[in-house]
């Protein structure tokens, strides 16, 4: 019997698993659209969309529909037009085997993404380009697990992005909490990735993406929407019981509408054919992941004779974080798909070393006294609201 038949007859009660597993939000407490379900609820939605394609060409237009209702029910049909990025680079400092500089960009006219470029420090490129979005933290992308894996996927000889959500760090012309916050973060990424394919040495073909908790909410939504992410990494986030608990994950109805009905597992599936490593771990709500979510996002897999580009590295005894066993593993897949220079991370025997990385504690802001935000950025919310309107008007 195949794992995925031993799903559906299978499946035992769950319950409903407490939220506050390790994250620290501030916009944990604010209305949701359904962000959990049980267990069992989980397993047997995950069991009903089994039943609803068994062909190629059925999974591809239930795919398509899922991926316009996501863009649709995200505010982001039509697409906001493209405005100039006006890259703001500056602060340029060495490190061992990369560099690391301050960025910001424009998503919209007047609208920044705020973040941090890692660059090998060798080499001519052209290279790969991998984004890195954070999770609810409080320290956001400073935090030392994302210091930690941009700086060696630069190693690697990756030119990487680790951007802000909105609301955190540098980016705070809105809150958290906006009413915008998932359609302006979807935005980002997408915009973050026309950033790093503007960078003359970075390979467009060679784009990937990862990241923890809500950033692993970005992970999947940026692969489900656009094409040009061609290998994706999402940790501690696959779920078909849970959808995040923030309004920038489920405060739109990008799971359920009346023209659609979907999980997290399922848009993760949405990259199929292309290379994913899911992570999951025991104790949070990607504890069933190896025999709810992975089988049926590996069904997917199979209907494109894929099922080697799609993997899954569980960690029953771990928690909600981005921790060392789960960046290696997410290193060796990234090496394998994008042909990054493991070597340049590991001792002889093959172990990852991570010693020669460097944590910062100061020097990462974007904005300061001296590099000001540009005066004519907007200020708050309903300014961002009325750009990405207008925005979205020129994109017709």
């Amino acid at each position: 019997m195949n794992s995925w038949r031993w799903i559906k007859l299978c499946g035992r009660l769950g319950k409903i698993l407490p939220f506050a597993v390790a994250l620290t939000t501030a916009a944990a407490d604010l209305p949701m659209n359904e962000p959990r379900q049980t267990e069992e609820q989980g397993r047997e939605q995950l069991a009903r969309f089994s039943q609803s394609w068994h062909t190629r060409a059925e999974w591809e237009a239930r795919a398509k529909n899922i991926r316009e209702s996501i863009l649709r029910e995200a505010h982001l049909t039509p697409l906001p037009a493209r405005c100039d990025l006006k890259p703001i680079i500056w602060g340029k400092r060495q490190c061992k085997g990369y560099t690391i500089e301050n960025v910001a960009f424009e998503s919209l006219p007047g609208f920044f993404v705020t973040g941090n470029l890692y660059r090998p420090a060798a080499g001519k490129g052209p290279f790969a380009g991998v984004l890195c979005p954070h999770g609810h933290f409080v320290r956001g992308r400073v935090i030392p697990q994302t210091q930690i894996r941009s700086a060696m996927l630069a190693r690697m000889g990756a030119v990487v992005f680790a951007y802000d959500m909105v609301g955190y760090t540098d980016s705070t012309q809105a809150k958290h909490d906006d009413a915008n916050v998932l359609t302006l973060q979807l935005w980002d990424s997408i915009r973050a990735l026309d950033f790093l394919t503007s960078l003359l040495d970075v390979d467009a073909k060679r784009l990937g993406c990862t990241g923890e908790s809500g950033g692993g909410t970005q992970t999947f939504l940026l692969g489900a929407v656009d094409d040009r992410l061609a290998v994706s990494a999402p940790v501690v986030m696959v779920s078909a019981h849970f959808f995040g608990g923030c309004k920038c994950e489920s405060g739109l109805p990008i799971h359920h509408s009346d023209r659609h009905d979907t999980d997290n597992a399922e848009i993760a599936a949405l990259f199929a054919p292309k290379p994913m490593l899911i992570v999951s771990d025991g104790k949070d709500w990607t504890k069933n992941v190896t025999q709810v979510e992975f089988p049926y996002i590996r069904s997917v897999y199979k209907i494109y004779h894929a099922e080697d580009r799609v993997e899954n590295v569980h960690l029953a005894s771990e928690g909600h974080d981005y921790g060392p066993s789960k960046r290696e593993a997410m290193y060796r897949f990234m090496a394998k798909h994008l042909g990054l220079n493991l070597k340049a991370v590991t001792t002889p025997d093959g172990k990852i070393d991570e010693a020669d990385t460097t944590v910062d504690e100061g020097s990462l802001a974007v904005f300061d006294a001296e590099h000001p935000r540009p005066a004519y950025a907007l200020k708050d919310g309903a300014a961002i609201a009325e750009a990405l309107e207008r925005s979205k008007a020129k994109g017709l």
